[in-house]
């Protein structure tokens, strides 16, 4: 981990002291690098041009942090958006992307989500990213009332079924996400779809925290049949987000670099689909936690120790209701002191909310830990702050930015009492 190590035995994040600023806001907190975020885009970005893919457009999926100031960095390096809600649209907008690089993701969206998209420029945004054929034809009904032709993109769901968690798989048919590929053609030959929208491009997207490109490969050949029989000039192909992280040591041998990840999709649509059409749609990509989960760290106060026979206890003052991850995927994370010393003790990490699944360690060999001690949990700039609640009427943490002149600034003050009612 390169990017957070031991110095004069305290623990640096980005180059950054993190005890110091510990000692200056209040914990919980999470921090957030600019230069690993902007680092990581561009290697994502640039890898897709070495790779040969034909104008590659990089859409961050706000899902994983929505965070504003994040956001304005991503947009001035020239990302898009990947968007799933209305709120997530106009985040974006107010960040700088540009309506022609946001793609409209999700199952459940709204007449009032899709009037807002269409009106966001003249061409409206650059794509829909179709869910249903219901969904489609109320795109259709809504570019009719504001007197615009939607651009829309069928979500190929292809059937396959990626290895990760169940809770976030989306490519097989008992998944509620994208369209099987006999009702897309079929509705190709349906005319009231037809009359105000436009089919641009097709898109895949299997699931999340994907470490094994087997079943990627798989859904990119699917994408190429599709794309193929649809017997249309398609302006792009979506291959998606979705490429993971190494939590855990175990996954770091498994991690596709992004490199490879980059040479499968290639390689897969230059045999698949490009060698058998004259036709060059662009590639757009729709990455997340590959952009910022890494990016950021969660900071933890001890509050004290507990002790019941055998079973030892560290109890923080950030709950499950700040990350989530642990709790609701049983997800590993690493665990740091800020002040380096040796592990000696079993522990479980545990938080102050109510429910026995808050914890963010089970059994994990630590340090001793006395009450005030600092305690940074790792890797999770993605689907941190985004996922989080006011569950047990506690406040949402405070976000900060080290930026690339290594000043900490807030980004996101901590929610008071006051806020919640």
């Amino acid at each position: 981990m390169k990017h957070i190590d031991y110095k004069n035995k305290k623990l640096q994040f980005a180059s950054t002291d993190i005890q110091a600023i510990a000692q200056k806001h209040k914990t919980p907190f999470f921090l957030y690098s600019e230069e690993i975020l902007s680092k990581n885009y561009l290697d994502f970005y640039q890898a897709a041009f070495k790779a040969g893919l034909h104008a590659p457009l990089v859409c961050f999926a706000l899902k994983s942090n929505p965070n504003r100031e994040l956001l304005k960095i991503l947009a001035k390096l020239g990302s898009g958006a990947d968007i799933v809600s209305g709120g997530e649209l106009k985040r974006a907008l107010e960040a700088g992307i540009t309506p022609d690089k946001i793609v409209f993701s999700g199952v459940g969206k709204t007449e009032e989500e899709i009037l807002f998209a269409l009106k966001t420029s003249p061409q409206g945004i650059f794509s829909f990213n179709v869910e249903s054929l219901e969904e489609l034809e109320l795109i259709n009904l809504c570019a009719k009332k504001t007197k615009r032709t939607a651009r829309v993109c069928f979500r190929l769901n292809p059937e396959v079924q990626p290895k990760t968690h169940k809770h976030i798989s989306t490519g097989n048919k008992t998944h509620k996400f994208g369209i099987l590929q006999n009702e897309i053609l079929n509705s190709l030959k349906e005319k009231k779809y037809w009359t105000h929208s436009k089919l641009v491009g097709l898109s895949i997207h299997i699931g999340s925290q994907l470490l094994d490109l087997r079943a990627t490969k798989r859904a990119l050949i699917t994408l190429s049949e599709v794309a193929l029989k649809t017997n249309l000039p398609l302006e792009f192909l979506d291959v998606g987000g979705g490429l993971g992280v190494d939590y855990h040591p175990d996954e770091s041998p498994k991690l596709p670099h992004v490199n490879d990840y980059m040479e499968l999709i290639s390689s897969t649509l230059n045999k698949h689909f490009y060698s058998k059409t004259t036709l060059q749609p662009r590639v757009v990509f729709e990455p997340g936690r590959r952009i910022v989960a890494r990016a950021g760290i969660f900071v933890m106060k001890v509050l004290r120790n507990k002790v019941s026979e055998d079973n030892h206890f560290v109890i923080v003052d950030g709950g499950m209701n700040d990350f989530m991850r642990p709790s609701l995927y049983g997800a590993y994370h690493h665990l740091l002191p800020v002040r380096e010393s040796k592990a000696t003790k079993k522990c479980h990490v545990v938080g102050p909310i109510c429910e026995t699944t808050d914890c963010f360690a089970s059994g994990r060999l630590m340090p001793l830990l006395k009450s005030g001690d600092f305690l940074v949990l790792m890797d999770t700039g993605a689907y941190g702050f985004s996922m989080g609640s006011n569950y047990n009427l506690r406040g949402r943490p405070l976000e900060l930015l080290v930026d690339k002149k290594r000043k900490v600034k807030v980004v996101n003050k901590a929610q008071e009492y006051d806020v919640l009612l």
